[in-house]
């Protein structure tokens, strides 16, 4: 029979992975408290970094669909990201750098597994706010590119009808007028 404390901690973790974007494992042996608390700041609103016990994480993992038994071995840490991922792998993989006892084993996004390289790329992806304006910077510039095209043509119209209009009041130079040709 399972001890009430450890069923409750497995429906805890099932639910952070279950409502979490992004999941990233790491081992953290050799940091101090003071390392792990300014881990926790760097990573943001959006992420919850939790010291977890293997077993029981390998069980939530399990029941929320996520495979990532290899990675819960040792000192084991988790990640849970419920906002932008690129912001929380940034945040990992800058620490990481000035603490090497930080090691990113592995994770998971939107159910996909990843290896710890592939955190270390989207960790060099530009934030999703970032992203959306440089696409609408582009749309933006299709949009007046197509008002443009479509309106040179008009604009054509207008300067060839403005420049016959003051051939004709110049006197039509070399062109009959209207009543002459009819004559």
């Amino acid at each position: 029979m399972a001890r009430p404390d450890k069923v409750t901690a497995v429906e805890d973790i099932t639910d952070k992975f279950r409502n979490s974007n992004a999941a990233v494992v790491t081992a953290y042996t050799g940091l101090t408290v003071a390392q792990l608390k300014e881990l926790r700041r760097s990573l943001g609103e959006n992420a919850q970094y939790r010291v977890v016990k293997n077993t029981l994480t390998k069980i939530a993992a399990n029941e929320a669909g996520i495979q990532l038994d290899e990675h819960f071995k040792g000192s084991t840490a988790v990640a849970f990201v419920t906002g932008d991922p690129v912001t929380a792998a940034k945040g990992l993989r800058d620490f990481a750098k000035e603490n090497p006892n930080l090691v990113i084993k592995g994770g998971v996004l939107d159910g996909k597994a990843l290896t710890a390289d592939e955190i270390k790329k989207l960790a060099d992806l530009e934030s999703r706010e970032v992203l959306l304006a440089k696409l609408a910077g582009g749309m933006k510039a299709s949009m007046a590119k197509a008002a443009a095209t479509f309106q040179a043509p008009l604009t054509k119209f207008v300067r060839t009808a403005d420049a016959l209009r003051g051939k004709v009041e110049q006197g039509g130079a070399g062109t009959p007028a209207p009543a002459e040709a009819a004559e």
